[in-house]
């Protein structure tokens, strides 16, 4: 297959294993990409408002990778839908290469922040909402993934307490939980966003129609957080 070739390629969810394969060497994270992929699918593939012809488009929706520390099944995903050339992925993580182990909003096409530092992307997409709001753009969705184990860090709690009573209702998390969080909550995850005032839905993260009806459930008035359940990541 040519390079051309490979680059018209249209790609579906049963190649991008396969893509993800094409990124070797150290610092991988694989349990924190894998985590991600079925999510990552299921927005790119069928809820966001986003392509690379819209990447830079005012109203475009936006989602913010917090869960930045293995960005594998992310740039497999960005690939597959055309933002970023296949031919990248087996230079991941290499000198010179524009896909780092954390992902960079400047050389990525189609990122929106950089990220990988624990509790970040949520108050990031807190802003951006504020920010379109403030803007009178009320059509673009903001949307974050983050890992369980970020809720460790009071920045997002912060975020959770503020996000509720503003009424954000163009604001959208993702939590994939695989497990990894030190402290434990009474009453799960959802229960915490819920108490914000949070619309929540917690399903299988492997499950594709399940995942696609939680992110596109109503909520009126308010954020709306989905919690993505996976296997422990010590499995």
């Amino acid at each position: 297959m040519t390079t051309t070739e490979q680059t018209k390629r249209v790609y579906g969810y049963e190649d991008v294993p396969g893509l993800m394969s094409l990124m070797t060497g150290d610092e991988k994270h694989g349990p924190a990409a894998t985590s991600t992929l079925d999510v990552l699918w299921v927005l790119y593939d069928r809820v966001l408002r986003v392509s690379p012809q819209t990447a830079d488009d005012p109203g475009r929706d936006r989602f913010l990778l917090s869960k930045g520390h293995g960005p594998m099944a992310y740039y497999a995903v960005l690939a597959a839908k055309g933002f970023l050339p296949v031919e990248w992925l087996p230079d991941f993580g290499s000198f010179g290469s524009p896909l780092g182990h954390h992902p960079d909003r400047t050389l990525v096409p189609g990122a929106e922040i950089g990220s990988g530092s624990l509790g970040h992307g949520l108050p990031i997409a807190v802003g951006t909402a504020l920010g379109l709001r403030a803007r009178g753009l009320h059509e673009p969705r903001v949307w974050t993934l983050i890992g369980d184990a970020e809720l460790d860090e009071g920045s997002n709690h912060e975020a959770i307490a503020y996000a509720g009573p503003a009424g954000l209702d163009r604001l959208h998390v993702v939590v994939v939980d695989n497990s990894s969080r030190s402290h434990a909550r009474p009453g799960g995850i959802a229960a915490r966003f819920e108490a914000a005032g949070w619309s929540t839905r917690t399903v299988d993260g492997r499950d594709h129609e399940a995942l696609y009806a939680a992110f596109t459930a109503p909520h009126p008035g308010r954020p709306h957080a989905v919690v993505a359940r996976v296997e422990p990541k010590s499995a």
